[in-house]
């Protein structure tokens, strides 16, 4: 099967585990997408969101169970969304969380001067899915692009073009235009790396 083999399958309870990780610069939003999933569907979600600590930085993940998904060949799924939170000192945190990874949402920073981390931070997505032998080119990736809402406060965004060229010229992913603190685009983003997730997943399962 390649790569990091197939996500975790309980036989006996009958679950397909997914896990999802929100990746993406510091401070770009994915603890607030996360935060947003979180009280939106509170009645989908099993857990309370965790934070657990490694090397002073800290991760969040908590378990979410899609409605309308129904089965995988007589298996319940389970979602389990994960990031890194904030300005991550030690890249090994970041790759951490990726192993087993079956879907990323890139959480991109529409910012002006976020341009440069944006372009830095997807690179070394690319380079820590490989040390894991996944290709950023075969895994389920949807990229978001966060903080559109911020041109209307007169802050410099950059036109969704430029984002386009930078970041999905070549990988022509599904994006969104998004704020997550507002919520907008927050749930559709989620929705479409589940349902490419599980697709990806149903294949390997043939």
């Amino acid at each position: 099967m390649g790569g990091g083999g197939l996500s975790f399958i309980n036989l006996r309870d009958k679950v397909v585990q997914v896990k999802i990780v929100y990746y993406g610069p510091g401070r770009c939003g994915k603890t607030t997408n996360l935060e947003y999933i979180n009280r939106k569907f509170r009645e989908q979600i099993q857990s309370e969101m965790v934070s657990l600590k490694t090397h002073g930085d800290r991760t969040l993940f908590f378990d979410f169970l899609p409605f309308h998904m129904g089965q995988i060949k007589g298996y319940d799924i389970k979602i389990q969304l994960y990031t890194v939170p904030g300005q991550v000192k030690y890249n090994a945190t970041r790759k951490l969380v990726l192993k087993g990874v079956d879907g990323i949402v890139f959480v991109a920073d529409a910012m002006e001067k976020q341009r440069e981390k944006n372009i830095r931070s997807l690179n070394q997505l690319h380079e820590n899915l490989q040390s894991y032998k996944e290709s950023i080119f075969k895994i389920p990736l949807v990229m978001q692009y966060n903080k559109v809402d911020l041109k209307d406060h007169g802050i410099p965004v950059l036109p969704i073009s430029v984002l386009q060229q930078d970041l999905n010229s070549r990988l022509q992913v599904p994006y969104f235009e998004a704020s997550a603190i507002t919520g907008y685009n927050v749930a559709a983003t989620l929705k479409k790396i589940i349902s490419s997730t599980v697709v990806s997943i149903q294949k390997k399962l043939l």
